[in-house]
């Protein structure tokens, strides 16, 4: 006969295994974002995911990853360290055209001024995505924030060119998904991690 020592520590093993290996993974229309990834070094944790609409169609699945936890864009923009936009095209986008909408997302999100600065940088991202021409679905990309060396964008895996250097740039696309006038409000919500 078991000890009743035994049987609590097993109780508590028991009820300690499942919420350890518990993961916070999300699925939006077949795109998995990991609760947690790594960049350079440093460890971030999934913020939200969602998908971006335009009408009824689905465009793209969409994953915020921080260094930690925010709940609002002023949040998200504070947060020190690494940063990770991370997308999934659900259907084939013209990646030209896409490079456009980014453009007009920043513009449409700051004040002219400040948007006139960075015309150079989001020019030549523009022609990154020019550069590709198709995307199609299950392509992705990503545009992270490393600290000390910049924006990096990526596509299907692999770097486009020199990081942007600005800090400014990096916050700005953030304004795309983010700002006072998002690409998709239930996705800015999604991203900031409410899903009701």
């Amino acid at each position: 006969m078991p000890s009743l020592h035994f049987l609590r520590l097993w109780l508590v093993a028991a009820c300690l295994l499942p919420a350890a290996g518990a993961r916070a993974d999300v699925t939006v229309s077949g795109v998995t974002y990991q609760d947690a990834t790594e960049l350079r070094g440093s460890k971030l944790q999934l913020n939200g995911a969602g998908i971006r609409y335009y009408g009824p169609f689905k465009v793209y699945a969409a994953g915020l990853y921080l260094g930690r936890k925010a709940a609002t864009p002023e949040e998200a923009w504070a947060t020190p360290g690494a940063k990770r936009i991370a997308v999934t095209m659900l259907r084939e986008i013209d990646a030209g055209e896409l490079g456009k909408l980014f453009t007009r997302g920043v513009e449409g999100n700051m004040e002219k001024a400040t948007f006139s600065r960075l015309i150079p940088g989001l020019m030549r991202m523009s022609q990154i995505f020019t550069d590709h021409k198709k995307l199609q679905p299950g392509d992705s990309f990503t545009i992270d924030w490393v600290p000390g060396t910049g924006t990096i964008v990526s596509v299907r895996g692999l770097p486009q060119g020199e990081p942007f250097r600005e800090p400014e740039f990096y916050e700005a696309l953030m304004r795309i998904w983010l700002g006072p006038n998002p690409a998709d409000w239930k996705l800015k919500d999604n991203l900031l991690g409410k899903t009701a």
